[in-house]
Formats: C-alpha cells, sequence, structure tokens
C-alpha cells in the first residue's frame, strides 16, 4: 500500500542540486573535477569569522537564540534599518518559501520570471497557489509583461536581481516605474542573493527603497560573497508589519548558533573590506571569462553576478554532459543554456579549454 501524500507533490520536480566532485569523480574516471555549478565561493571564511564560529560550538547542547537578535541588529545597524524589519532564515530560499506561506491563500497567483529560481514556482504550488510564469525577454527579467500580468488574483510577484541563471540584472529605474504599476497591497519580493556583485552604476539596490515601498521584501544571503554557503544563513527586510508576518512562518531556530555568529563577524568593518576585495577579484575573472568566451563565438549577457550564462538552447544538455566527463561541472538547463560559476583562476581556464572544444 502507498502512503498518501498530497497530488501536488507528483507534480513538482525535486529540488536538483550541482553534483558534487566526489560523485562526478566516482562515475566519469575524473581524478579531481573542478566544480562551477552551484555559485559557490573558493575564499576561506572572512576575518574573524572562524574565531566566532569556534566560540558558538562550545555549547551545542543549548538551543539557538530563537529571536536570532545579534544577527538581526547587526543587519538593521548595516543597512539602516530597524532591527523589527529585520527576519532571518536558513538562507534566502527559506525567506522565498516564508513569503508566499504568509502572503499566498489557495487559488491565488504567484506571478515569477521564467527562467529564474526554481524555488519561487515550487513555493507557490506547495501553498496551494497557481505560479504565473512570465518569459524573459533577451535574457533579462520583462518587468513590463510582469506588471501587465498582475490580476486581483495576484498576491506576490518575484523579482530576482541579478537574475539566477541569466546573470542580467535590474535597473533602478526600471524597477521604480514597476514598483508604481503593482498595487501596494501586493507583496514584492527582490530577491538580491547576487547583489554584491553588481558593478553596473544604474543596478538596484532595494535596501534605498524600502522606506517608501511598504510592500517591498529584500532578501539577502550569506551563502555568496560571504563564503558561508555551507551554514546557510539568509535574511529579509521588510516593513515591520510585513516582517512580524513573515517570522510567523518561519521555522523556529532556522539559523544555528555557528551560523548566526559566523554572520555578524562577517558584517565586521574588518570583514567587509576583506569580502570588497574578493568580490573584486570575482568581478575581473568574470571579465575575463566573459571576453573569452565571446572571443570563442559564444553569446554572453552582461554578467552582474559570480556566473556567466551561455544560451546555447538545445546543445545545452550535452554541453553540460561533455564538460563533465572532461573534468569542470558546470549547471545545464535542458532547452535553455548553460550557467558557469566564476571559480579561481586556473578553474576557470580549464573550463574556457573546454568551451574552446566544445565551441
Amino acid at each position: 500500500m502507498t502512503v498518501r501524500t498530497r497530488a501536488v507533490l507528483g507534480e513538482l520536480p525535486s529540488y536538483r542540486p550541482g553534483r558534487t566532485p566526489e560523485r562526478v569523480a566516482r562515475e566519469r574516471g575524473v581524478a579531481a573535477p573542478v566544480k562551477l555549478s552551484s555559485n559557490e565561493t573558493v575564499f576561506d571564511p572572512l576575518p574573524g569569522v572562524a574565531e566566532a564560529m569556534a566560540a558558538a560550538v562550545t555549547s551545542p547542547n543549548r538551543y539557538p537564540d530563537f529571536h536570532a537578535t545579534a544577527l538581526r541588529e547587526a543587519v538593521a545597524q548595516t543597512y539602516g534599518v530597524e532591527p523589527e524589519q529585520v527576519v532571518t532564515g536558513c538562507g534566502s530560499v527559506a525567506l522565498c518559501r516564508n513569503v508566499v506561506e504568509a502572503t499566498a491563500e489557495p487559488g491565488g497567483e504567484v506571478i515569477v520570471p521564467t527562467p529564474s529560481f526554481d524555488v519561487y514556482g515550487s513555493a507557490a504550488r506547495i501553498a496551494g497557489a497557481t505560479p504565473v510564469r512570465v518569459p524573459l525577454r533577451e535574457h533579462a527579467l520583462d518587468l513590463d509583461a510582469m506588471a501587465a500580468a498582475v490580476t486581483d488574483d495576484t498576491q506576490a510577484i518575484f523579482v530576482c536581481t541579478p537574475n539566477n541563471p541569466t546573470s542580467t540584472a535590474v535597473a533602478r529605474a526600471e524597477l521604480e516605474r514597476f514598483l508604481d504599476r503593482v498595487p501596494a497591497t501586493v507583496p514584492v519580493v527582490l530577491d538580491e542573493a547576487y547583489h554584491h556583485f553588481v558593478t553596473d552604476p544604474s543596478g538596484v539596490d532595494g535596501m534605498r527603497l524600502l522606506a517608501r515601498r511598504p510592500n517591498l521584501v529584500v532578501l539577502r544571503t550569506f551563502s555568496k560573497a560571504y563564503g558561508l554557503a555551507g551554514l546557510r544563513v539568509g535574511f529579509g527586510v521588510a516593513a515591520p508589519e510585513l516582517a512580524a508576518a513573515l517570522r510567523k512562518v518561519t521555522l523556529p531556530f532556522s539559523v544555528s548558533s555557528v551560523g548566526g555568529a559566523a554572520a555578524v563577524a562577517s558584517l565586521q568593518p574588518a570583514a567587509a573590506t576583506a569580502m570588497a576585495a574578493r568580490v573584486a577579484r570575482v568581478v575581473a575573472e568574470r571579465e575575463r571569462v566573459s571576453k573569452e568566451l565571446a572571443g570563442l563565438g559564444y553569446e554572453v549577457p552582461a554578467s552582474q553576478a559570480n556566473f556567466v550564462w551561455l544560451p546555447i538552447g538545445e546543445r545545452s544538455a550535452d554541453f553540460g554532459a561533455e564538460s563533465e566527463r572532461r573534468g569542470v561541472i558546470v549547471r545545464s538547463f535542458a532547452g535553455a543554456g548553460v550557467r558557469v560559476t566564476i571559480g579561481a583562476p586556473e578553474e576557470n581556464d580549464a573550463f574556457l579549454r573546454i568551451a574552446a572544444e566544445l565551441a
């Protein structure tokens, strides 16, 4: 007898994480595969982070602070907001789920760009809402089309910038026009997981819009630029009333003592200075890799993230498999393209050699 579960689960794809080097080595017979599929950083923890983690792990028998007070206060001080505006969670991905759980009713609609982060659509379906998928235009979010898709049934909207997986970013003026068209009762989630890598001066910074946009939720993560992907810490900032609603659906104790301590330490001045230097190195490699790929004949949208996007359509699955067979793991999206994380220079060189062979 099969145990009964919700019918919607049969329609949802399972989350597909990047393949691990260990698995690829075992299956492909590659000695030391390079992993460029998960948008992780290659750098060690920032100054002061390892020490904070060691101090926090001394009492693993005790629960972490339920309210993540130190982290919320550190985020508030960093971004000039009030602690009651800050919500923490197990990475920003968990907060995406929380927004939908707090705002979407069964039968409602959640507007999501496509392709973008898979969690948006699945979160809507799990909540009983319908994801309204709006195609990108020239690899970028089509905010005009997204605004036109708003109906009386719209209960949340996701805006990913820079967009995962296409790497393109939304301009501030463009977002402002979009927000003007969205009813103030509809929450707009601005997912800025890759914000620190944006160098375009016209790019949006959601934190600067919050004071005038009470329906805006800005999400950030410590998994990317801060290099804490393994600790799973993210945060959102919103108007106090909306933040309070999000906390009601947040899994209790979702930020561990070690993760919280590492995140707080990552926001200290010495760590922030070191991170800025590391981000600059990633951006320099991003520009080098993009230029070399373009020279090989690939179309490369202007990246504002820590990865590049190759929109190679039907070749994507084969390209990903061949790259993996040659020792570099990338993330392929069948029928759409391939996403490649910017790694260390020698890792990027390994991918560029493969890209030249497959051009």
